[in-house]
């Protein structure tokens, strides 16, 4: 079987460099590209996040491509709020010392600072069917792909998004999760525009945790890798003990969203179609769409149910192997 290509859509903070480790772990796909939109961090940082990463896995090679600075109809650059800085640290990678990559991110210097969506138009046509693509932040760079060239955003074989929540309250709000929150309108006009999408949000990943026992072995392998992404994943399980003591442990969001990408038997769906309330005190809340209820053809499948402990063990065993 051919390996898939994939794209990693990046708003880097610590989960998504534990989702980047993991798709540099994995045999099933080829990871030819790094888009980076705001959320976590502002999206320069984002991206020097992914670059520096990058190199300590041993993969600079891979491009980062600089996306949205702020959501589709904001008129300023987005600054993440102070609750976010606390759980991710004011760098984004929980405060650890990575070195700086002696690379530049591509479009850094570009008029409209948005070289993202033209990298993902022209993957999308070039490899279709076999090109995989992950969202693990707002939703800004894949809507205005989507404007661009729908014909060829339609054609990519498989769309993962981690964001939202159906069955369970949000994380920002009583009925938002952070990453659709962020971009409401980007995340509404994704979700109604027919491209067939796997919704991986808080209904699934507040049920797959990684506990500090859990990466005692990162930092005793002596690696800088491992005692670098040790000193990320302390900071931010540090803030879930703040935040959601109950969970016993920091959520893997942005693993499990790269995890079902690879293997969709990870998870049950249900079928649907979604919008995104854009108005009121439930702004940002991922919900079915009354009026197409009806519809035959489902355009999501949200993920409701998750086989957590095989997820848990391919998520330790490739972060093993990843981390020396």
């Amino acid at each position: 079987m051919a390996i898939k290509k994939l794209i990693l859509d990046l708003d880097m903070g610590v989960d998504d460099a534990m989702a980047l480790a993991y798709a540099i772990a994995s045999p099933e796909v080829e990871l030819v590209g790094i888009t980076t939109c705001f959320g976590n961090v502002r999206v320069e940082q984002s991206a020097h996040n992914c670059l520096a990463v990058l190199d300590l896995l041993g993969r600079p090679e891979i491009p980062v491509y600089l996306g949205a600075d702020r959501p589709i109809k904001a008129t300023e650059p987005y600054t993440p709020p102070a609750s976010t800085t606390l759980i991710h640290g004011k760098n984004g990678i929980g405060g650890a010392s990575v070195p700086a990559s002696p690379y530049e991110p591509v479009g850094a210097t570009s008029a409209d600072g948005n070289a993202a969506v033209d990298y993902l138009i022209d993957a999308a046509r070039t490899y279709g069917p076999d090109l995989i693509y992950v969202a693990t932040g707002p939703l800004s760079n894949l809507a205005l792909a989507l404007e661009r060239d729908a014909a060829a955003m339609m054609s990519i074989g498989r769309v993962v998004v981690m964001g939202g929540a159906l069955t369970v309250p949000g994380n920002v709000s009583a009925g938002a999760e952070a990453n659709m929150a962020s971009d409401p309108e980007a995340a509404d006009a994704v979700l109604r525009s027919g491209r067939k999408l796997t919704m991986v949000g808080l209904d699934v990943t507040h049920r797959v945790v990684l506990t500090r026992r859990d990466i005692a072995g990162w930092t005793g392998s002596g690696t800088m890798t491992g005692c670098a992404f040790a000193s990320m994943v302390e900071h931010y399980i540090g803030s879930y003990e703040m935040n959601a003591p109950y969970l016993g442990g920091c959520a893997l969001h942005d693993p499990l969203a790269v995890a079902v990408a690879i293997d969709p038997t990870l998870v049950g769906a249900l079928g649907c179609n979604l919008r995104v309330d854009l108005l009121g005190e439930y702004r940002g809340r991922t919900i079915c769409d009354e009026r197409r209820l009806s519809d035959p053809d489902k355009s999501a499948l949200v993920a409701l149910t998750v086989d957590a402990p095989r997820f848990l063990s391919e998520f330790k065993t490739r972060m093993a192997r990843v981390l020396g």
